[in-house]
């Protein structure tokens, strides 16, 4: 709809195509504007916002806004947002939620899809518990650029696989999806180049991975798969569950295991668990990322 007003009333120049005796976007009513521009997304208020004043003023109406945030917004702002200044407008609201905040002494990063308002989460390997992290023979934590949390735990080698996670949230209503991100091999940077490191990758062929979750309220989901294809992160898909009620917080519990003991596996590297509106499993699968 945003294209169809450019075509309509913007030339390639940039200036108005309806001459100046005729009526223009201009002598539209801003709170008409407003209640038009409400039915587009984010980002094409934006961008309808810079035609002309009217357009300008109404792209930060507070009621335009208001429904793009989720329901329970003023949770997030108070759980998320350090410091919110007096008489903020919702439009800044939904851009301070939109940028990445952090809960957890740095362990979980929250944040809303600019497009959408959907709400996105991502837990680092180092807010999860994982079975003998502590013991350097086989786990090590690894910066990185390819973490949005700049660390990966990596696994050299080990006979008993298993990771845990935890975490409780006030989720807007709606449908979500869980993945762990995994990359098989310990990449790096050589001469600017991405490698990837494939010696310690072995034992993920004989046994599948199990995905486990479960919610507060009683959902439970299960997958499994067979590590493959080294050098590239993927999504694993863990399962989906649905939030009713968004007036109160929702736990969910998580797992990974491959506890088999009749053989070692390793060169695995674990960056997160992410949570998505289950919507956005297309675009993974679009983009080549999604195992499920």
């Amino acid at each position: 709809m945003g294209a169809y007003f450019s075509v309509l009333f913007i030339n390639q120049g940039g200036l108005s195509s309806v001459s100046s005796s005729s009526p223009s976007l201009g002598d539209l009513p801003e709170s008409c504007v407003a209640s038009i521009i409400g039915y587009l997304d984010p980002p094409e208020i934006c961008k309808l916002g810079k035609l002309n004043r009217a357009f300008r003023g109404a792209s930060w109406a507070d009621f335009v806004w208001e429904s793009k945030l989720p329901s329970n917004y003023q949770v997030f702002v108070d759980k998320i947002l350090t410091f919110v200044p007096e008489n903020l407008g919702k439009r800044e609201i939904y851009s301070l939620l939109c940028t990445t905040n952090t809960l957890d002494g740095g362990t979980k990063k929250v944040w809303l899809d600019k497009s959408s308002g959907g709400l996105c989460m991502s837990i680092s390997s180092k807010g999860l518990h994982i079975t003998g992290i502590d013991d350097r023979r086989y786990w090590n934590h690894i910066p990185t650029d390819e973490s949005r949390f700049h660390s990966i735990a990596y696994l050299q080698q080990t006979w008993w696989f298993e990771v845990d996670g935890e975490v409780e949230f006030p989720f807007p209503a709606g449908s979500y999806s869980v993945f762990f991100r995994l990359q098989l091999g310990r990449s790096s940077k050589r001469f600017g180049r991405r490698i990837c490191n494939s010696e310690h990758i072995h034992g993920w062929d004989k046994k599948p991975v199990r995905f486990q979750l479960w919610t507060s309220d009683g959902q439970h989901a299960r997958s499994q798969f067979t590590l493959n294809e080294p050098g590239k992160w993927f999504h694993y898909h863990i399962g989906d569950f649905n939030v009713e009620n968004s007036n109160s917080s929702t736990k969910i519990k998580l797992s990974m295991t491959q506890i088999d003991c009749t053989h070692t596996k390793g060169g695995l590297c674990l960056d997160s668990v992410v949570i998505y509106p289950s919507k956005y499993r297309e675009k993974l699968k679009q983009k080549g990322f999604l195992r499920c």
